[in-house]
């Protein structure tokens, strides 16, 4: 009979890939070296060359694993929500489940993209992470009625940026909460100049 135990036994990947996860978001990619991250995962270093080629490929690996674990964590927030107003704001709700957890160190992507050469693959996961969360505003944004969701959603973006910054610089996971604020304030002035627009082109269609 086969030993139970061993089926579940993460690989040697998933081990590399749980380490690299643990070490570089709460020390930073370029602060923690390859060695770390093999001797923490209790692998073989040939096993990060045959899973991942190399550093930058497991740096990538880990951005990789932070997208689908936040972009899920929005998405179910999302899913609690009916109303284009509150599943616009729910965002920043889930922002502030995130900033409350005790091993909250910022956005994984500012810090790992803040010394990478330009075109590697982490500024590339960094940058799709980010045409992500734009383009998931502007939609909210649109759904909401807005006139111009592209630049109500390059404004929410701006929020959502500068309440990871301060949650994580100024050790403040209320950021969420006040950026939320400020994001309702946004979103009802674009509906109500939108309504006003609306209501001008109607009276000068008709004088």
């Amino acid at each position: 009979m086969a030993d139970s135990r061993n089926a579940t036994k993460p690989s040697a990947r998933e081990r590399l890939l749980a380490a690299a996860s643990e070490l570089f978001y709460a020390e930073g990619v370029q602060s923690v070296g390859i060695d770390r991250v093999i001797e923490h995962a209790g692998v073989a270093k040939a096993s990060l060359y045959n899973n991942f080629g190399g550093k930058e490929e497991l740096i990538r690996a880990y951005l990789d694993t932070h997208y689908i674990s936040t972009t899920q964590g929005i998405e179910l927030m999302l899913a609690r929500h009916d109303t284009p107003r509150e599943r616009l704001l729910s965002v920043f709700d889930a922002q502030t489940e995130l900033f409350a957890q005790p091993d909250f160190h910022g956005c994984a992507y500012v810090s790992a993209s803040a010394e990478a050469r330009p075109g590697s693959m982490v500024e590339q996961a960094a940058d799709e992470f980010r045409a992500w969360v734009r383009s998931l505003f502007t939609s909210l944004a649109k759904d909401a009625g807005v006139a111009n969701p592209e630049a109500l959603g390059k404004q929410l973006n701006l929020l959502y940026d500068g309440a990871g910054l301060s949650a994580r610089m100024d050790r403040d996971p209320s950021a969420a909460v006040a950026a939320r604020a400020a994001a309702s304030a946004l979103l009802d002035a674009a509906l109500t100049s939108g309504r006003k627009r609306t209501t001008k082109r109607k009276a000068s269609a008709t004088a």
